[in-house]
Parts: C-alpha cells; sequence; structure tokens
C-alpha cells in the first residue's frame, strides 16, 4: 500500500510518501516540506499547498492519503490555518478518487514511538531508525509527515476490520429487527 502522509500547516506542510509491505515493513519514497510566506493572502497559500497537494499526488499516486487531524491547539488562528490545509489537501485526494484517513497527533505518536505522549524528537527519532534514514527528515513536519504516513501502514489492517465487523453486526441487527417485526406483524393477526 502506498500512502501520502501530510503534517498540514500554512507555513509548513509536510509530506511523505512510504510503501507499506508484509507485516510492519515500510519503505520511504519521498518527503519534503512545502513552504508558504506568511505575508501573503490565505487564499494564495492555501493555493499554493493544493498545487503542491496535486503534483505529490499524480508524482507518486498514494492508494490512501493520511492528514494529521486537528485535535486541539491553544492557539484558534493556528488550528484554523492546519484544518484549512488539510482540508484543501484532502480535496485534492477526493477530487481524484483517492481515500482520505485522518489520525490524531496522539495516534500518530503511539503507532511510531509506542507512547500517545512522545515528543517531536522521539517521532523523528523512530522514523529515522523504522525507515532506516541515514540521517533524520528535517524540519520536523517532514518527519511528522512521514510518520502519519507510516501509521496509516500499520493502523489500516485493523481500521478495516474494525469496519467489516461493525457492518457486520449492523446487518446482523437490521435482520434480528426485520425478523422481530414479522412475529409482532404475525401476533396481530
Amino acid at each position: 500500500m502506498r500512502v501520502l502522509g501530510v503534517d498540514p500547516g500554512l507555513t509548513r506542510c509536510g509530506f511523505g510518501v512510504v510503501d507499506g509491505g508484509s507485516g510492519r515493513t515500510v519503505t520511504p519514497i519521498a518527503v519534503d516540506v512545502v513552504r508558504t510566506p506568511a505575508d501573503l493572502e490565505l487564499s494564495s497559500r492555501l493555493l499554493r499547498i493544493s498545487e503542491a497537494a496535486e503534483s505529490w499526488i499524480d508524482l507518486h499516486r498514494p492508494e490512501v492519503v493520511a492528514i494529521e487531524r486537528v485535535f486541539s491547539q491553544h492557539n484558534v488562528r493556528t488550528a484554523m490555518g492546519t484544518a484549512q490545509a488539510g482540508g484543501v489537501v484532502a480535496l485534492a485526494a477526493a477530487r481524484r478518487g483517492i481515500p482520505v484517513c485522518f489520525h490524531t497527533p496522539s495516534e500518530v505518536k503511539a503507532a511510531v514511538t509506542g507512547s500517545g505522549s512522545a515528543d517531536k524528537a522521539q517521532v523523528t527519532a523512530m522514523v529515522t531508525r523504522i525507515l532506516k534514514l541515514a540521517a533524520a527528515p528535517k524540519p520536523a513536519d517532514a518527519a511528522d509527515a512521514l510518520a502519519l504516513a507510516i501509521c496509516h501502514c500499520w493502523r489500516a489492517p485493523m481500521i478495516e476490520r474494525m469496519a467489516r465487523a461493525e457492518a457486520a453486526a449492523a446487518e446482523q441487527k437490521r435482520r434480528y429487527q426485520a425478523r422481530l417485526a414479522e412475529v409482532k406483524k404475525a401476533g396481530t393477526r
């Protein structure tokens, strides 16, 4: 499975692509950070991020795009910009029919380091180790993008099994309710 991981941000938006193999094998394909100047109008910054996302998607052809979910931040303005950047990336993927999955920072940290409260240095160190990179990806946004892609590769099978189980449970409930309705209808005759 090829995954494009995205650490959204207006000033720095990290993009990282990995190929997931059997088990927990992941291979790095590409990583970079797209920067937009803070003095540029918001719409122009979002356009640049959107164009970069489209370029990455067209070049690397991921099967899924994993984006960091904006969970909570103290600075509302920063959170809004991060969410908007993630939104334009999700839109670029949706236009190409590519599924988008959102992961919280703690899910990513837990998947990559084993601790949902790991700091950026620990995430970067583990990404470097997992991908067997000669040097740590810099800046941290690049490492975070790769961490998102790794997280998705490792969590996707579990997410898929849960979705199948939920669908099976919903179908079983539907059948039970249909039988119950038939019994009630037969009892009123």
